[in-house]
């Protein structure tokens, strides 16, 4: 009996990948849960296996950063998968866009531009090729084709990004700061008497300026807020072991006490420990 081509590992990795998700999308011999799923079941997963990436890379683990990769690209096959069982297009129309788009967006690399240019011309060039993809999409708006389904830190980086290239922008980021004293005046007030909706309103508008002194400072905000997370779970464990070295745990415990324990976690961590 011929083995299956799909338990097999040839060398030509991608076709098997390529038909292991068929099979498992095969309506009468594929696997129940892979069939059930549309795009909208998926776009979830898709986003989580984006920042398990990005989680990976942060942590330097390049072991974890190849399997990462791999349940990524394991949802660009499922979704592609998808729209072929529609008849919309299938993975190697995906893959052929791509491609034909590197090469209309990189001339100086595929035609005949010269590749002596500075990386702030490069920008300034993609950009352009970028403006000119979307005016042939019809979306001449400046704010058109910012994806909807970004997280909302990053759109507003890049709505505010967009805005910056027509002149919409503060020339200095003294006046951002100037705004976020404004904004969180605004949010105290807020908090103060007006209705969860009126106040939800507010913090929007503290965090679209955060977002903003984040691109004056060149700092991303997602990457800056990452780092503090990953801060915080550090010190954090710190005050957990040495509460538990006093048999307490943190419930156990109150707030000065936790404060006392979390000034000497940042000395700690400062002092290389």
């Amino acid at each position: 009996m011929p083995q299956d081509p799909a338990l097999n590992t040839p060398e030509d990795a991608m076709p098997r990948l390529l038909d292991i998700m068929r099979r498992l999308r095969d309506p009468d011999a594929g696997c129940p849960w892979d069939i059930e799923q549309d795009f909208t079941t998926i776009a979830p997963y898709t986003i989580e296996e984006a920042y398990e990436v990005a989680d990976a890379i942060e942590r330097a683990d390049w072991g974890d950063l190849r399997d990462e990769l791999g349940d990524l690209l394991l949802q660009v096959v499922f979704h592609a998968q998808i729209a072929d069982d529609q008849a919309l297009f299938c993975f190697d129309d995906v893959a052929r866009a791509i491609a034909d788009k590197m090469v209309a967006r990189h001339p100086h690399v595929f035609g005949s531009e010269s590749r002596d240019k500075s990386a702030a011309q490069q920008t300034r060039d993609w950009e352009a090729i970028k403006a000119a993809e979307r005016a042939q999409k019809a979306q001449t708006g400046v704010l058109d084709g910012v994806a909807v389904g970004l997280p909302a830190l990053l759109r507003a980086v890049k709505l505010q990004k967009r805005a910056a290239r027509v002149g919409f922008d503060w020339p200095e980021t003294t006046q951002v700061l100037d705004k976020l004293a404004e904004e969180s005046a605004e949010l105290v007030q807020a908090a103060e008497g007006l209705s969860h909706d009126e106040i939800e309103d507010e913090m929007g508008d503290l965090l679209f300026v955060m977002a903003n002194l984040a691109r004056h400072l060149k700092v991303d905000p997602e990457s800056a807020l990452r780092r503090t997370n990953a801060k915080f779970t550090r010190r954090f464990a710190l005050i957990e072991k040495w509460l538990a070295e006093d048999g307490k745990t943190p419930d156990q415990s109150d707030l000065a006490e936790m404060d006392a324990l979390w000034t000497r976690a940042k000395m700690h961590e400062k002092a290389g420990g």
